[in-house]
């Protein structure tokens, strides 16, 4: 009995050793990738490259096996990411670091290489990398511990190309034994805070050196350390179906861990009803106020944006081809998110010239003649967008301006409305529809409008202001 219970004991130790082995790190490899200069940004983003550079860092002390991308295009990333999966061993730890813009999609978050030519939704799953199926093709090579940790919850460049979107980054189903961490709450954003490292990365990198802590505490304490540090404007999400110990540190003791950290499902969309396009007959607004923005369409301002490199690859195809109409459609996008807007509106009428039916293009010189002020042009236009396509988000988020800024705000409200019943987290929508409540009397529900839109971008105020409205 005595010799069959040693050698049990001897057993049990054994494969305990074995497991704790590579739990601590025996096979630990890492993927990080910093992109910061997106030719379509106003400027290179600055934490990226140092954040990634100091998160690997930190990895390789703890054991990893790291990889480090920046600026990486399509092409290479999806390269660096088959030479992980390639490495990938059974039981082993995989973890992918990414900094830089992530958007969604279809309920999946897409991180974008910086070559990205993103015009439509349908180019973000394109081009962009999804969250989604990294996570499992890292599983299905037989990852024991899958480990995201995604600071790409920023204001992206692309957003307004295509204005049905949804902020931020999206819930992630991801497969058994994965920890997920993003930089900020799901469908929100965060401003870059113009210093050389993330607030996030700060307190990551800040936590992960604390010895004696499982990797669930480890994130915990993390967005604690965020939430207070910015005084509850980003709050980091994390989920979490660890099914076993796991340590940045090798050889932690495994004492138990704080409080559970919730796995956020992603919830099941409702089925939604058929909107009407009214309000019914629109045809006049009041005079827009007063602080309406400077249009930015002066000589100088014209010179400084043919050198923007979008802007100059796509006017070397229109000066082979002039009535390219792609072409045009998506220069009027690009001078619009710069602020050129009659240089976009003009844009807009060319390829409105070339093809009567182009429905984006009505719905975009809506937009930008509804931000200059030109509100009659602006209603008309958004009209013939839903006369096209009934029941066209975009077009109601945008008629919901025109009849704001023009001081129709029941009309507002329920555009704005129209357009939350189909997206009900489109944020300028519901900032849109706060604003116009209060400016129609109810006060309280239109601040519970504003505080939420808020919440899912602290920079709609900001946004607002551009287009004149406050």
């Amino acid at each position: 009995m005595r010799i069959r219970l040693a050698l049990l004991v001897i057993f049990v130790l054994s494969i305990t050793a074995t497991f704790q082995s590579a739990a601590a790190g025996a096979d630990r490899f890492a993927l990080v990738i910093g992109n910061a200069k997106y030719p379509d940004a106003e400027a290179p983003l600055k934490e990226p490259i140092n954040d990634a550079r100091d998160v690997a860092a930190e990895l390789k002390r703890d054991g990893f096996n790291v990889e480090v991308g920046e600026n990486l295009t399509g092409d290479a990333m999806r390269r660096a990411f088959d030479h992980l999966y390639g490495r990938i061993k059974p039981g082993c730890v995989a973890l992918v670091f990414f900094s830089g813009f992530g958007v969604q999609s279809s309920r999946q978050s897409y991180m974008i290489p910086v070559d990205a030519q993103i015009w439509t939704e349908a180019d973000v799953r394109r081009d962009g990398v999804s969250l989604e199926t990294v996570l499992g093709e890292i599983n299905s090579r037989g990852a024991g511990v899958k480990i995201a940790l995604i600071d790409a919850s920023k204001r992206n460049p692309f957003e307004r190309r295509f204005r049905s979107f949804s902020a931020g980054l999206a819930p992630v189903i991801a497969p058994n034994g994965t920890l997920v961490m993003y930089s900020a709450a799901l469908s929100s954003v965060i401003s870059d805070n113009g210093g050389d490292h993330s607030l996030f990365v700060q307190e990551l990198l800040k936590e992960i050196r604390v010895p004696d802590l499982m990797a669930e505490e480890t994130l915990n304490r993390t967005r604690v350390g965020v939430t207070r540090a910015s005084r509850s404007e980003q709050v980091p999400w994390i989920s979490s179906s660890l099914a076993e110990d796991f340590s940045f540190i090798p050889g932690a003791s495994g004492r138990p861990s704080g409080p559970a950290v919730a796995t956020l499902p992603s919830p099941e969309p409702s089925p939604l009803p058929r909107v009407d396009p009214a309000p019914a007959k629109q045809d006049e607004v009041s005079v827009p106020p007063p602080d309406k923005p400077v249009d930015k369409n002066d000589g100088s301002t014209a010179v400084a944006l043919a050198d923007d490199p979008t802007i100059k690859s796509l006017t070397a195809k229109l000066a082979d081809n002039p009535d390219d109409q792609s072409a045009l459609y998506r220069r009027g996008q690009v001078y619009a998110s710069k602020g050129a807007y009659s240089l976009a509106i003009k844009d807009f009428d060319e390829s409105i010239r070339l093809n009567p039916k182009d429905v984006e293009a009505f719905n975009n010189r809506c937009w930008a003649r509804t931000v200059i002020g030109d509100l009659q042009a602006a209603l008309k236009d958004c009209n013939e967008a839903l006369r096209l396509r009934p029941n066209f988000v975009d077009a109601l988020d945008s008629r919901g301006l025109v009849n704001l800024k023009g001081g129709q705000t029941k009309n507002a409200i329920a555009d704005f409305d129209a357009a939350l019943r189909i997206n009900p987290r489109l944020t300028s929508s519901l900032y849109g529809r706060g604003l116009a409540k209060q400016r129609n009397g109810s006060i309280s529900e239109g601040e519970l409008d504003i505080s939420n839109a808020k919440a899912m971008d602290p920079n709609i105020v900001k946004e607002f202001a551009s287009y004149g409205v406050r």
